[in-house]
């Protein structure tokens, strides 16, 4: 079988393999050389002798054989990290000849290890610089990427990933090529391969931060990513019948995962975080159910999660003070969303939700001695957690800025942020998230502070919100300011 094989590609370049190798069989030879190629002292020697255009014309005769893997190994091996083998590659239509193995390897059932091998050669070559890059995009863009983006595997959309990424990295043409209706399906079925396999690899987190966090692309994805392919409408997302699609809520899973991670790195957009506001007040009716659910999000409810990630994604866009939209457009996001109408709609969020377990079981007790059973309208939480997030992103916005502080007093929503300081056990760390809001809310303004104290002298604060945290109010004899302090 051997010898009818190497009567394909002539004598002289088997010869040079065998050289190379100091071999006399095509299999060892491979074999040797693919592990000299795993050095870069390796890579380099085999650079010399020109051993790349040689497997390159194998890989262009056998691509039916056994030993096709092997010398894609090789070609892979080789082009990492060596300047003169991925010239070679791209001189010698590496890029043609790979792509003619890969799409045969598409059908009729992927053969997913060969598709990766030859997508880490394109990931590698692609590393030398943008003129390697264009020849890939050009060759590649976009039926190819859109054919091995559909391919269900793990293996396979990791390296596409890369290759997408470091191509469109510093380059805006292609990132908005990507983005475009031609390119922005390709986006669209490696997020649903990720949702339905996962990902091994950060390119797919890169990919997605570069498209929506540091470019203005969430709205149209998010959108993509509907049942019925919804489309952008005067900057809202259209979706209908409030029901998401769970690769929209594993979008927004990842995009909040991607932000927790880089905070500090990202500056997000205000066109980003209106859409994710808007997403969330679709969600909203979500929370008119009446079923308590006990777990925190994911929660096996598409429409639960996209509230409960919506809510964590505005959570950290808040969470910076002074977070701006860019150095040319100065726009604090965080002003936006409130004056967008976030703040009033929380409150009105954190009214419409039964009291904290600590306090409706007094309230319970308290009827039952009182022989009175009040039908409440009020809602339960509709996932484990909801009632601190939503502290948490009320908390954030009153940071430093006086006219949020302002507005929740105006609002008559000091007394109910003085009700969250208290453990519940439906929601874990509320108790702290409702103390870094109140001492937010007062810090710097002493018409909230004189408030606060006012409802301490009437008696409105006897629930053990301020005494059974350890603070209380004092109010300044000369000044007559309050403020809030430790008992200690």
């Amino acid at each position: 079988m051997e010898d009818t094989v190497e009567l394909c590609v002539g004598e002289d370049v088997l010869h040079r393999l065998y050289s190379a190798s100091n071999s006399s069989s095509l299999q060892e030879s491979l074999e040797l050389l693919i592990e000299i190629s795993r050095t870069s002292h390796g890579r380099a020697e085999l650079a010399l002798k020109q051993i790349l255009p040689v497997v390159i014309l194998l890989i262009q005769s056998y691509s039916g054989s056994q030993y096709l893997a092997q010398s894609m190994r090789l070609m892979r091996n080789l082009c990492a990290g060596e300047i003169a083998n991925q010239n070679s590659f791209i001189q010698h239509n590496g890029v043609g000849i790979l792509m003619n193995v890969l799409m045969a390897a598409t059908r009729p059932e992927p053969d997913n290890g060969i598709i990766r091998i030859g997508l880490q050669t394109l990931a590698n070559v692609s590393l030398a610089g943008n003129e390697h890059q264009l020849p890939i995009w050009h060759h590649c863009f976009p039926q190819e990427f859109l054919a091995f983006a559909e391919v269900r595997s793990r293996e396979v959309c990791d390296p596409l990933c890369m290759v997408i990424y470091v191509c469109c990295d510093g380059n805006s043409e292609l990132l908005s090529e990507l983005c475009s209706d031609s390119g922005l399906p390709i986006v669209a079925e490696i997020v649903r391969t990720s949702a339905s396999v996962g990902f091994g690899e950060d390119w797919f987190k890169l990919l997605l931060s570069r498209i929506c966090l540091e470019g203005p692309y969430f709205p149209l994805l998010f959108s993509k990513l509907y049942h019925v392919d919804a489309t952008m409408k005067d900057k809202e997302v259209m979706v209908g019948n409030d029901n998401f699609s769970t690769e929209q809520a594993f979008l927004l899973k990842i995009v909040s995962e991607i932000l927790d991670e880089r905070i500090r790195d990202i500056v997000v957009g205000n066109d980003f975080a209106l859409c994710v506001l808007a997403i969330l007040k679709m969600s909203l009716e979500v929370v008119s159910c009446r079923i308590r659910v006990k777990s925190g999000i994911p929660t096996g409810s598409t429409d639960i999660d996209v509230l409960g990630y919506s809510l964590a994604i505005l959570r950290d866009v808040c969470a910076l003070e002074g977070l701006r939209a860019s150095e040319e457009e100065p726009v604090d996001v965080v002003d936006f969303l409130v004056s967008s109408g976030l703040i009033e709609m929380l409150l009105g969020l954190l009214r419409s939700l039964e009291p904290p377990t600590i306090i409706r079981k007094a309230i319970k007790q308290s009827e039952n001695q009182e022989g009175t059973n009040s039908s409440s309208s009020l809602k339960p939480c509709p996932y484990r957690g909801f009632r601190r997030d939503i502290v948490a992103v009320i908390g954030n916005c009153t940071y430093g800025r006086k006219h949020v502080q302002d507005e929740i007093r105006q609002k008559n929503g000091i007394l109910l942020l003085l009700q969250q300081c208290v453990a519940d056990e439906e929601n874990p760390f509320l108790r702290e998230r409702g103390i870094w809001a109140v001492r937010n809310l007062l810090e710097g303004n002493a018409e909230n502070q004189q408030s606060v104290a006012e409802l301490e002298l009437q008696g409105s604060v006897e629930v053990p919100e301020l005494a059974n945290i350890g603070l209380k109010v004092e109010v300044n004899p000369e000044t007559q300011r309050a403020k809030l302090v430790n008992i200690s």
